[in-house]
């Protein structure tokens, strides 16, 4: 008995520490979230104004441009993946991971070749592990990515963007990422950054019946356009990064919290445990001093005979 409360006793301090740990990594993933949400109110109000400078040039003229113009026979897809750092944040990578396998699958059922792009070192480590080719990936800035973050990115995708599809180019670009819906609810997503689908502006914008001003272009609709462009990709995903934050950051929580009360529910099971053992213990030390108390009190009766 002793040996087996001795154990109970260990693992009760072994979980009590594990639970200090998530406790912790709880209560910093929960002071995070505010500054991510932040960070995303405050962006949205440029992506929104970008999208409708954007959505102005374009029906303002009738340049061909990558930012705006279907390809006729689109043959190569890039998909960018953003993922996660670090782990303990539950499904989070997981699921971003899973739509974009189906994204990437509905693609090549079109007949499209995909290339992808990764950031967070789960996605690069999934990828890797499958040894599946990947374009380019970044890592490091996933929990508290800056604007610098986003146009090292964008870099390349606007390179592939723009170079013809017969010398490696791309036709379209999209972007998989969590949206941060609430503290309980983020939900990976996938958008077509390029082509910029003009309907689907307007309707998110709410500004379907506005009737958009007339402008001219200086030099030219198409300098203009090329102008917009890297600004247009690196806005778009530099939201994208920080929708992904804040919603690691959620899922960790989440994750963290999970674990803590698993961890108190874990605690008190093996108290209870323990004080059985104890409890046993204690009434077996008093069967047996009864018991020799007993056999004591007998061998003096007989003694005295």
């Amino acid at each position: 008995m002793g040996a087996q409360l001795r154990v109970y006793k260990r693992r009760i301090r072994s979980v009590t520490a594990t639970k200090k740990i998530t406790k912790a990594m709880e209560m910093i993933a929960a002071s995070r979230i505010v500054k991510a949400q932040r960070q995303v109110a405050a962006s949205t109000p440029y992506a929104s104004e970008l999208n409708r400078a954007v959505t102005a040039v374009a029906t303002g003229s009738n340049t061909k441009h990558p930012l705006t113009t279907e390809a006729d026979a689109p043959a190569r897809a890039a998909v960018l993946l953003l993922t996660s750092d670090r782990g303990l944040a539950g499904g989070y990578s997981s699921n971003a991971i899973k739509a974009a396998e189906r994204l990437t699958e509905r693609l090549r059922g079109e007949g499209k070749e995909v290339d992808t792009y990764i950031v967070g070192r789960k996605g690069v480590a999934y990828y890797g592990f499958r040894e599946r080719k990947v374009a380019d990936s970044w890592t490091g800035f996933t929990d508290s990515p800056t604007y610098a973050d986003a146009k090292r990115v964008a870099g390349p995708l606007i390179e592939a963007v723009t170079t013809e599809t017969a010398e490696g180019g791309v036709d379209e670009l999209h972007i998989v990422f969590t949206e941060f819906v609430s503290m309980m609810t983020q939900t990976p997503v996938e958008n077509r950054m390029l082509p910029l689908s003009l309907d689907k502006v307007e309707k998110e914008e709410g500004a379907k019946d506005e009737i958009l001003p007339l402008f001219d272009f200086e030099p030219s609709a198409e300098d203009v356009l090329d102008a917009l462009l890297p600004r247009y990709v690196e806005s778009r995903i530099y939201n994208a990064l920080l929708q992904a934050a804040a919603s690691e950051h959620a899922a960790r929580r989440r994750a963290m919290k999970s674990a803590t009360d698993n961890a108190g529910d874990l605690i008190k099971s093996l108290s209870r445990l323990a004080n059985a053992a104890r409890q046993a213990e204690i009434t077996q030390e008093i069967s047996e001093i009864v018991g020799g108390a007993s056999a004591l009190a007998d061998a003096t009766a007989g003694s005295d005979k």
